[in-house]
């Protein structure tokens, strides 16, 4: 409320000073018609001296001269502030015009009820946010009980030999791996965090990034989907090892939204949504929350639809029934170079590149194909089912040696 009294205020302050500037304009220019008056009233007195022989004839003239002179300033001065004040109604249009303007602009893209927070605050606060965080038993805690899942008896059966098995052998790797995953099955997440943690401590150097993402997993899982310190840490061993694993980053970026980070959240989500695949267990959450994040961070965003939806439309399938073979095939290419623009400028997921290989080889582009091929392989080195779908599109365009 005092944002609003203030800000009334010195609207009003500001409204009242261009007024009174143009009522001075006003007066001053009344004061000139004054003046003018007042000069042709001595000019008509010369010449009434001068009919009566007060003053003699050179004494007139150089009066009526330098009367004249005067009459004709003061018609100039009245002139420019006629033309500069413009009367009451322009500054008043002006004021009430610059008033709407600013409210509306304010709503548009301000904040009411917020105070104003500096980009440096706002990171001093998110940063605040981050450190005093909950821990992950606090977050665990706060949780109310849920219902354990519905699960098939024999299948409960097994889990509970798995269990015998494990403590009968506790430095057993694998078996450690398959509590961990059992155990987050049935919703006992306390069971899988120490299986999980149990496993990273006897593999030691050997521990793999998707050993410390499953780790990061079932902590947040069991949190709510909310990203602990302890998941934090698990996340950046994860990433560490593999900076492209995708749940890690995934993970990584939900932190940071988490604690008033948009922009980095935001780094995180965008390469991860352009890579793909769009059967990620990524994906979804992420198509469902980056405007909102790019938004908050500042960016002018919007996701480029899922693969497989990019095509050309109804209308213009239904021109391309019309056109030439020569006009449908330049169709083609437009689509084929624009799709390999937009690749090469912002990335995509692999059905995007293998697509784009595809219709270079039926244009008859081997060799460009062949390039693309090379290109898309580098860029999803490391992501053996991206690999599957590219030289899946390499085996029916013919490239596969």
């Amino acid at each position: 409320m005092t944002f609003w009294i203030v800000s009334i205020a010195v609207a009003a302050a500001c409204s009242a000073l261009i007024l009174r500037a143009a009522l001075r304009a006003r007066a001053a220019g009344a004061e000139e018609n004054a003046d003018l008056q007042v000069y042709r009233d001595q000019l008509a007195e010369v010449e009434r001296d001068a009919e009566r022989g007060v003053i003699d004839d050179a004494e007139a003239e150089r009066l009526r001269i330098e009367i004249s002179r005067r009459i004709l300033e003061a018609d100039r001065k009245g002139r420019a502030t006629a033309s500069g004040s413009g009367g009451l109604a322009v500054p008043l249009v002006a004021v009430l015009t610059a008033s709407v303007g600013a409210f509306a602009l304010y709503m548009w893209v301000g904040a009411p009820g917020y105070p104003d927070l500096p980009i440096a605050e706002r990171i001093s606060r998110a940063e605040e946010i981050r450190a005093s965080r909950p821990s992950q038993a606090e977050a665990m805690a706060q949780i109310p009980p849920a219902p354990a899942p519905e699960a098939d008896p024999a299948y409960v059966t097994l889990v509970e030999r798995l269990r015998a098995a494990v403590a009968a052998n506790p430095d057993d790797p694998q078996g450690q791996r398959l509590l961990a995953r059992n155990e987050a099955a049935l919703g006992n997440y306390d069971a899988a965090i120490a299986a999980q943690r149990r496993l990273i401590e006897l593999l030691g150097d050997k521990a793999t990034a998707t050993d410390y993402a499953t780790l990061a997993d079932i902590y947040v899982l069991a949190a709510g989907g909310y990203v602990s310190p302890e998941a934090e840490n698990a996340l950046a061993q994860a990433l560490q090892l593999d900076p492209k694993n995708g749940m890690a980053r995934f993970y990584m970026g939900l932190m940071w939204a988490q604690t008033g980070r948009p922009d980095l959240a935001f780094r995180f989500w965008k390469p991860l949504l352009d890579e793909g695949p769009e059967d990620a267990p990524w994906i979804p959450p992420i198509r469902s929350q980056i405007e909102l994040v790019a938004r908050a961070a500042g960016v002018d965003y919007t996701p480029m639809p899922p693969a497989g939806t990019r095509g050309p439309d109804a209308a213009a399938m239904a021109a391309a029934a019309d056109m030439t073979p020569e006009e449908r095939q330049a169709m083609i290419r437009n689509m084929v170079e624009g799709l390999s623009e937009r690749l090469a400028t912002e990335g995509g997921p692999a059905e995007d590149w293998a697509r784009l290989i595809t219709s270079l080889s039926v244009l008859g582009e081997t060799e460009r194909a062949r390039a693309i091929l090379a290109e898309a392989q580098s860029r999803f080195a490391g992501h053996p089912q991206d690999l599957e779908k590219l030289n899946a599109a390499a085996q029916r365009a013919g490239l596969a040696e």
